[in-house]
This record gives C-alpha cells, structure tokens and sequence, in this order.
C-alpha cells in the first residue's frame, strides 16, 4: 500500500516537473488569441454550465467534472454512464459520453475512511461539431458547396485517492480537428489535486489544465509544421457548504499562469476603454462565482453562477444582456440524473446544455 502510494506520487510529481519546466517561457507567448483548440475551455455537462462553465474544486460525484480536474474522480463515479449534449450557435452542436471504473483494496485497518476501491478511472469522448458553411471567396461571394469543421478528444483519467482527505489525479487527452481539408493532431495532459475536511464542508482543488504540444499543426511553412500553442490553465479552485443551510459557495480561480487577459486589438486607439482595463476588473475576469442549493438528500440541486470574464468580454455596452449568468439545475430519480443549464454568451441567443448520468451498478441489482 505504501509503496504503491509512493510511487503514484513520484509518477505525478515527474509528469508535473516536465511540464513545468517550459511554462515560464511558453506562458508569455499564450496570450488571447493565440492558441488553437479554444473548445477545451468549454463546460462538458450542464453542471459545470450551471456553475459558470467552470469550477475545480467540487467532489460530488460529477463524472463530467474531472474532465476539468481528474482528480474529482471518486468513490461514487464508479459505473457511471454519463451523456452531455450543448446547443450553441444555430448547427453548433457539443456532445460528449463518459464512464467511470473504480478498482483496487485499500487497507480499512489502517485507514478506515479511504474506500475499498481508491483507484479511480474514466473515459470520456467529447466532441464539437460547427456545422456546414458555405464557401465563399475573399469578397464574401459564395462560391456553391459547403463544408464541415469539428473538434474531438478522448480523455483518459486516473485518480488515486491518498487517504480520507487527500486525491490526485491525472489526465491524457488526444485532441484531433478537421476543418474543411485541413487537420492538426495534438497530444495534452491535465494534473490535479483535491483536498477536503473531514465533514466535507470545505474543499480545495488545485489543476493544471492543457499541458502539451501540437504534434501536426494544420498548415506547414518552409520550415516545416506551423505548430501552435494549447490554451494552458492554470486553475484554483474553493468551495464551502454551510452546515446549518442547503446552501454553497464557490469560486474559481483560473488562468493563474497570466495576469493580463485582454486581447491585442491593434485597429482601436490607445485610450479605447477596450484596451485600457483597471486592475479590479482583471482581478475578477479571473473569477468564478457560484451558489448551490444542495439539501442534504442529494436528491436535487439548482447552482446560479456568474462569469465576469465572460460578461465583460460579451456583453452589449447601452444594451441590456444576460451575458456571464449561467442557471441550472438537476434531480435524481432512483438509479438515474438528469439535469440542464442555461447561460448566454452573446445577446440574443441562449446556451442550452442538458445531460443524463446513469449508475450501472444499481441498474444491474
């Protein structure tokens, strides 16, 4: 037992050495912008949309949630068939299908909080399809036809749980995109930590998010493969559920890697209010904030959230929006849960995101 401990964190702590090594170098030239496969930042299930399209820290049995932290995978993620779908812009559509597989013995004599099953892993498939659009050339003009753009990754997650309080885990995530004839490969990995009191009242999560290359860019140079950057996140994660109320909090802390996250706009003069952002409004474009309702049964909760990145950068100025809001909710009915969000990126048009998770283990009593 301790040496298989052991050697999970000497397995984690290389995996997060190697990819550390590059970051100081490589996060100056990650600005907005400037790196390819934008649609890793995008919530998989309508709890994390409900949640502000992001969140780190929560360990409640969430399948889709340690696609942003594998080390959220826990006991009760074991047999779990989840299935998300996400409505964006009119023929966008966003799909993704998990599941979950706990193995391994623990010791319960020495530590009789850690479950019998500490080694938790999943698969999960996520994909993001743009649609057809029509060809056309430089002036607009169309040219007859269409075509088909679409994003995928497989993501393969292990998570070892280090005593009652304490999970780390790890991911690996094959990315691949087709755009009309063109494609690009890339190959990334996600490292995490979670820590919780033992009442579960507070918890912590710590990941880093997108670490890798792109292996075939979808264009080549003289020089050979125009390989560009993956939008690396850095993300912090606390959560804290009142002990008298069916209510809790969280945020998160993303992109902790950079301060500035505006985008280079270089048709604006110096004095756009676009350009110049004070230093409280960038503080809080790296926030997240969240409020569930959580009874005690587990039986249902509904999350209001608020994405102030997402409002400054999407919202309307003199025009009234819903931008950076996220709702939802979700109930269990015995072996089966269901739940749906709703947010708004752009005015005008509503994100909608449903999802179905099913426990195989109580389907197949």
């Amino acid at each position: 037992m301790l040496i298989m401990r052991k050697r999970v964190l000497h397995i984690l702590w290389a995996v997060g050495l190697f990819a550390l090594l590059p970051m100081s170098s490589v996060a100056q030239i990650r600005a907005n912008g400037s790196s390819v496969y934008s649609f890793l930042s995008l919530p998989y299930s309508s709890r994390l949309c409900a949640l502000g399209g992001d969140n780190v820290a929560i360990q409640d049995g969430e399948i889709s949630a340690a696609m942003h932290n594998p080390a959220l995978l826990c006991a009760s993620t074991d047999r779990i068939l989840e299935l998300n779908y996400a409505h964006y812009l009119p023929g966008t559509n966003l799909g993704s299908a998990l599941f979950g597989w706990n193995f391994g013995r623990s010791s319960f004599e020495k530590h009789a909080d850690t479950p019998d099953k500490p080694n938790y892993f999943a698969v999960g498939i996520h994909y993001l399809d743009y649609g057809k659009m029509a060809y056309a050339d430089e002036w607009g003009n169309l040219t007859g036809g269409t075509f088909t753009a679409k994003d995928m990754l497989i993501d393969l997650m292990y998570a070892r749980q280090l005593g009652p309080q304490f999970t780390v885990g790890v991911s690996l995530k094959p990315i691949v995109s087709f755009y009309e004839s063109y494609s690009a490969f890339a190959l990334a990995a996600d490292v995490g930590g979670h820590f919780q009191t033992k009442d579960s009242t507070f918890q912590m999560g710590l990941t880093l998010r997108n670490i890798g290359w792109q292996l075939k860019g979808f264009y080549t140079l003289e020089s050979g493969q125009a390989r560009e950057s993956l939008p690396l996140n850095l993300e912090l994660g606390l959560a804290y559920r009142f002990k008298h109320a069916p209510l809790r909090i969280s945020m998160t802390i993303h992109n902790l890697q950079r301060w500035n996250l505006n985008y280079e706009r270089t048709n604006l003069p110096k004095d756009d209010s676009n350009t110049n952002i004070q230093w409280y409004d960038m503080m809080f474009r790296h926030t997240i904030f969240a409020l569930d309702i959580v009874p005690k049964s587990d039986k249902f909760y509904l999350t209001l959230s608020y994405n102030h990145r997402r409002r400054a950068e999407m919202g309307l100025k003199d025009q009234r929006s819903l931008a950076g809001f996220g709702i939802g909710g979700g109930v269990k009915i015995k072996m089966i849960s269901v739940g749906f969000a709703v947010s708004q990126y752009i005015k005008g048009n509503l994100t909608y995101q449903a999802s179905v998770a099913m426990n195989i283990n109580q389907m197949m009593k």
